[in-house]
């Protein structure tokens, strides 16, 4: 699965403790590859957003599963180009499937969001590409770093408050 939700640091965090995910890769997605680095993403001319990659186990958990805490606990898919403080394009609501399967899921998870509220996630294309080692599992290495205190362990904490049994 490759999400896009604002700074990767806290949708990694978040995925990071979900049962049934095998491994949370911080990376960019949407653009080509000579721009997927961080320096060219932050300037907002590249067509990424950050996303990260997670692998599951689908028999554990599945695609469905990870939409739902995507879009309830990992970030907020009503917000258009931002989160939280994180403003701009790369940090856009997006949703990258890689099969037909998950495209189709996708697509229903979304009409279904949209009966409730105003939702800007979008179904975007885009091959993955791992960010920088700076960035990779940067919360679990800065847990008192300001900005994962401030807007990411709130992620966490609902996770594990929200979803109890997907919590590891």
């Amino acid at each position: 699965a490759v999400l896009a939700g604002g700074c990767f640091w806290g949708m990694e965090a978040v995925f990071e403790h979900v049962r049934g995910v095998t491994d949370v890769v911080s990376g960019y997605a949407g653009g080509r590859s000579q721009d997927a680095n961080y320096r060219a993403v932050s300037s907002e001319r590249t067509g990424h957003a950050e996303v990260v990659r997670i692998t599951y186990d689908p028999a554990k958990i599945s695609y469905g599963q990870l939409l739902k805490i995507y879009a309830t606990v990992a970030h907020d898919p009503t917000q258009v180009n931002r989160q939280g403080p994180d403003v701009g394009p790369s940090y856009r609501s997006a949703i990258f499937p890689q099969n037909a399967a998950q495209r189709r899921a996708a697509e229903t998870f979304l009409a279904e969001l949209r009966r409730s509220k105003r939702i800007a996630t979008r179904i975007e294309t885009g091959r993955f590409y791992r960010a920088e080692e700076s960035h990779q599992d940067f919360a679990r290495r800065n847990p008192l770093h300001p900005y994962i205190l401030v807007h990411d362990r709130p992620k966490v904490a609902a996770l594990k408050r929200t979803y109890p049994k997907l919590w590891r």
